[in-house]
């Protein structure tokens, strides 16, 4: 198992080597592209990559909690959580199958 994090700049290599921008043209593509991302997650849209997974925002209510420490019932607030639903296709490849490619949708 590898230890390597795909970072910002990588993605942004991929994009220059791939696309054949300059690297301050792929660097600004990736940035604008996770900003778009990040946009739609923010006002409760959800973000769908073909082939790759799906993100949404799901609101959680108030509810008890334990420390596990002490035993102690703590409140914990509600809140929005970012959740990914990875697609057949991920789940294929991160298996190391051939992933069944579906028709697209209109």
């Amino acid at each position: 198992m590898t230890t390597k994090t795909l970072t910002r700049a990588d993605l942004t290599e991929a994009v220059f080597r791939a696309v054949g921008l300059s690297r301050n043209e792929s660097a600004q593509m990736v940035e604008d592209m996770l900003e778009e991302v990040c946009s739609a997650l923010a006002v409760g849209e959800t973000v769908k990559l073909s082939s790759f997974g799906t993100f949404a925002v799901r609101q959680k209510s108030e509810r008890v909690g334990r420390n596990p420490k002490t035993g102690d019932e703590v409140p914990i607030a509600p809140r929005r959580v970012l959740i990914f639903r990875p697609s057949h296709v991920l789940k294929s490849v991160i298996n190391g199958q051939t992933p069944q490619f579906e028709a697209e949708e209109a």
